[in-house]
């Protein structure tokens, strides 16, 4: 039964892909809605860490919230609550990663600084918590990197991905930029949930 739920996940995404591409906009929203609680029903039947389930339904609310106008700040906020139950999660692998941490961190700030720069002529009102949340969203990529591979492309993705809801903010929109955007979110996602369960045998960490 748990399967199921893995598999579904892979349909929805694959179905909301295609709708995003073609413009089925009841579609579009109805299968965005659902893949991460789908995902986080996943992680759950097997076993996976609170918190990263708990991010998993607070990215819900985010992917809600980004999709009525007026309610970008509120979709964020989700999103940062999100990213703060993945540092959570993270922070020990992070804190046994020795040397390689701080190796980490300096890759992760000099990407984080040039985004910054390059991003905040265009960002208007939203300088400031835009700066902030990229903090944050840099934090789960630094601290995924340290727990493994899945979990460290995971989090690199999951900054990809928000790059570009930026890079479209400061009009600095892609072609398929939409296609790109959720693509590498659900990848993003999936790998720091399946990451997540890496080093546990699908069994949730006492500190979780």
């Amino acid at each position: 039964m748990n399967e199921m739920a893995r598999i579904l996940f892979f349909v929805l995404g694959a179905v909301h892909l295609v709708v995003l591409a073609v413009g089925i906009p009841v579609v579009e929203f109805t299968t965005k809605a659902l893949l991460m609680p789908v995902l986080a029903w996943w992680l759950h039947g097997q076993g996976g860490p609170r918190l990263m389930v708990a991010g998993l339904l607070l990215s819900t609310g985010g992917d809600v919230a980004l999709e009525f106008d007026g309610f970008f700040i509120v979709g964020m906020a989700f999103f940062a609550a999100a990213h703060v139950c993945y540092v959570t999660f993270f922070a020990r692998s992070f804190a046994a990663a020795g040397r390689r941490r701080w190796t980490i961190t300096g890759v992760y700030a000099v990407v984080w600084a040039v985004l910054v720069v390059l991003l905040w002529p265009g960002l208007g009102d939203l300088q400031i918590p835009v700066a902030v949340y990229s903090l944050l969203l840099t934090a789960t990529a630094v601290f995924s990197a340290a727990r493994g591979v899945l979990t460290g492309v995971g989090g690199a993705l999951f900054l990809v991905s928000d790059s570009l809801i930026a890079f479209r903010i400061a009009d600095m929109e892609l072609p398929m930029h939409g296609l790109l955007v959720m693509l590498t979110y659900m990848a993003a996602q999936y790998l720091l949930a399946s990451g997540s369960l890496a080093r546990s045998g699908g069994r949730s960490p006492a500190l979780a």
